[in-house]
């Protein structure tokens, strides 16, 4: 850590002790329907994602707890969706994935390694945008399977479903369909043919239990989530890169200066994959809101 790093450590534990014992206000609570946040509040967004509401909610309570008004904007959407909105200026910051973000906008990348893919990610993000530090933590797509159709076809990659007879069919968000690393791309990558029933829950329990029920046989699960274990499931390597390298990024407005983006920055520097892990499944297993996973998240890091 630098000395930099550390003293914004010390900042963010200092101000988010403070201003927790004297707030009295619902941390979920965000702008009324209709309403515009003001000009200095902080409009904080997450995917229509469990795990990226959880990060999200860590950035907003460290912001607010460095004197921040925030605004929160949660679970609205899928990329195809929220980008838009992100370039229009009316988001500020969002918690990102490096490979899929760059896709978004540099759909025949050739970049695959993480530290590639950044450094493309940070040329190609459009103006009055801007990534911050790419956290060690990854949460990459993944194409997995049961263990029973696993060991029925003996696959361990993507490379190995050449050799299966029967028809495959992918199961994931409907924008999966058309993204680089959908069935076009598998056709491309490995010669493989895909079939694609969408399933909106982002790689949730309907989609686990397609996959259970072999109304599909593939499924686009975050390897970060915590069902892959708790069902047996078996994520394929992709051994040509099919998927980018997948780090926890911040994508931030110009709104954001350069104090506050050292707050967040200190935020990504500490978190790890297992970390990630533990937070999704304490969003899956104990059912626990993003509020309550973030603040003790933060306690827990010496961030309070």
């Amino acid at each position: 850590m630098t000395h930099r790093t550390a003293l914004a450590a010390l900042a963010l534990a200092s101000t988010l002790s403070l201003l927790t014992a004297c707030s009295t206000s619902d941390p979920l609570a965000s702008s009324p329907a209709g309403a515009q946040p003001a000009a200095d509040t902080i409009v904080v967004g997450s995917q229509d994602y469990y795990s990226s509401e959880i990060i999200a909610e860590i950035y907003a309570q460290a912001l607010e707890a460095a004197g921040h008004d925030v605004d929160r904007q949660f679970r609205i959407g899928q990329r195809e969706v929220y980008i838009p909105e992100i370039e229009a200026g009316t988001i500020d910051l969002f918690p990102e994935y490096t490979g899929p973000l760059l896709q978004y906008w540099e759909a025949e990348t050739t970049a695959r390694l993480a530290d590639d893919v950044y450094a493309e990610l940070s040329a190609t993000t459009p103006d009055g945008l801007r990534v911050l530090d790419q956290s060690p933590a990854t949460d990459q797509n993944s194409y997995t399977v049961t263990r029973a159709f696993a060991d029925q076809w003996n696959l361990t990659t993507l490379e190995d479903l050449t050799h299966v007879t029967v028809p495959l069919t992918l199961g994931g968000n409907s924008e999966g369909q058309t993204r680089p690393d959908g069935p076009a791309g598998m056709k491309n990558l490995y010669g493989v043919d895909l079939a694609f029933t969408p399933i909106e829950d982002g790689g949730g329990p309907l989609t686990v239990k397609a996959l259970k029920d072999q109304s599909i046989n593939l499924a686009i699960i975050y390897s970060a989530d915590p069902s892959i274990q708790h069902n047996d499931l078996v994520p394929l390597y992709d051994t040509r890169g099919l998927f980018l390298a997948s780090h926890v990024v911040p994508l931030a407005s110009d709104a954001i200066d350069p104090a506050t983006a050292e707050i967040i920055n200190t935020i990504s520097a500490h978190m790890t994959t297992d970390q990630l892990i533990a937070l999704n499944a304490r969003s899956v297993d104990e059912q626990l809101p993003a509020a309550t996973i973030a603040t003790e998240w933060l306690a827990t890091n010496k961030l309070t």
